[in-house]
């Protein structure tokens, strides 16, 4: 279970005037070559459901909450992201839905490729079936 969640801290540079945190790519465990974000996401909607086949990604909630259900096809756990200066680093072959949005929530995502359709398994039974 421990082996699903796995979280980065971010350096922060912590001032009077509010603090500054900074991603590099010899942060991660990967270069990233693509940053999207979610926002004004409906506290009752979830987003993700889905897995990636060889993609990684860091997902950071730059403002507000939101939670984060992992799913390896053997055991499901959840993780809170409240914290900007915190990101969760979901692996391949990791399904994931993301849900429990609060109000103003964003969530900035850093991929370690490109957008590429045939990277995604959409389907909870053929992701089930990739795995075990």
């Amino acid at each position: 279970m421990d082996d699903l969640i796995k979280y980065i801290n971010f350096p922060v540079i912590e001032d009077a005037r509010g603090n500054l945190a900074f991603i590099q790519n010899d942060i991660l465990p990967f270069e990233f070559k693509r940053i999207y974000y979610l926002f004004d996401v409906p506290s009752n909607a979830f987003r993700g459901g889905h897995s990636h086949i060889n993609q990684y990604e860091v997902l950071i909630a730059l403002s507000g909450s939101f939670e984060v259900v992992l799913d390896n096809g053997k055991e499901k756990v959840k993780a809170l992201l409240n914290k900007p200066n915190k990101g969760l680093l979901i692996k391949t072959n990791i399904w994931r839905e993301l849900e429990n949005f609060s109000s103003g929530a964003v969530c900035l995502v850093l991929a370690s490729d490109v957008f590429i359709e045939e990277d995604y398994i959409r389907d909870y039974d053929d992701f089930l079936k990739s795995v075990i």
